[in-house]
């Protein structure tokens, strides 16, 4: 089994870490918070004092950091300190050109790199039910699946360096804008009448139907298992999709596309954040639709 540094433990990193860690890998973690520390120490991480550290043995280094500056100033400060060939994967949410620039740091200092950003949320952590999307080298590829199977159940290769994240930022970009309108078309059946149970049968087995609806269902009821009915507790926080959608509009602005779809989706996170909800899982907008505080 691989010797692993793992670097970011939070609510993702940590369930992936301990994963690894019940495949039979020896895991040395480093985080900043304490209580993530903690909780990788219960699941078995060893624990370094440093990302530095936690990487000077490492045969493969897992990142999950909240943005591309942090990947970027870690893998900087990491990969001089990592034994030479050794695989860099990032499985953070961040913007392409980040990503890129991540792969030019591993490479540059003698390492394969991957980007393999994921969709799952913490349940698909916790679970290894995770989705991987990749980008890199065909062999850095090869040489990461095996690791990233033991976190999730679909791994797929997008292409080079940041198709990873590609991939992720326009998935989201969909999620968000399937959200909202699901979220909508609740808050419309309400207003006629309709049963939130009636819309979803209807729906759920017609042209309607999406993971939106079908999986994480806006409102209490029709999905037991969605967080419309565990008060709206995350699950993806609202934050969290508006950062992704943040970061499909930049990356539409660069690559000259029309998102406006998008466009819309980014507004009306922004305001249910600005609302107060950030925190709250990103389909309890439908709350917001209907001017609500709470459900």
């Amino acid at each position: 089994m691989a010797k692993i540094a793992f670097i970011g433990l939070g609510n993702m990193g940590g369930p992936m870490a301990a994963n690894l860690i019940a495949a039979g890998h020896e895991v040395t973690g480093f985080d900043l918070a304490p209580a993530s520390i903690d909780e990788a120490r219960k699941a078995g991480a060893a624990i370094a004092g440093s990302a530095a550290e936690a990487v000077r043995t490492a045969e493969i280094v897992v990142s999950m950091l909240p943005a591309g500056k942090h990947v970027l100033g870690v893998w900087r400060d990491i990969a001089a300190a990592a034994p030479k060939g050794a695989l860099f994967i990032d499985s953070s949410t961040i913007d392409v050109d980040s990503a890129r620039a991540a792969h030019e740091i591993a490479r540059a200092a003698g390492h394969k790199s991957v980007d393999a950003p994921v969709s799952g949320g913490t349940g698909g952590a916790k679970a290894a039910t995770l989705t991987f999307m990749c980008g890199g080298a065909d062999e850095a590829f090869a040489a990461a699946r095996p690791v990233l199977e033991k976190m999730g159940k679909k791994i797929v290769h997008c292409g080079g360096p940041g198709a990873g994240q590609a991939a992720k930022i326009c998935n989201n970009m969909i999620l968000g804008a399937t959200m909202a309108a699901t979220a909508e078309a609740f808050v419309l059946a309400e207003k006629l009448g309709l049963s939130h149970q009636a819309l979803y049968d209807v729906s759920s087995t017609s042209s309607g139907q999406s993971w939106s609806l079908t999986t994480y269902c806006p409102v209490p009821g029709p999905v037991p298992t969605s967080p419309a009915n565990n008060g709206y507790k995350p699950g993806f926080a609202a934050a969290l999709m508006l950062k992704d959608l943040l970061l499909s509009q930049q990356a539409a602005s660069a690559a000259g596309a029309a998102t406006p779809m998008g466009a819309v989706a980014t507004q009306l996170y922004a305001l249910f954040n600005a609302a107060g909800h950030a925190g709250d899982d990103f389909s309890g907008i439908v709350n917001f639709l209907r001017g609500q505080s709470k459900a």
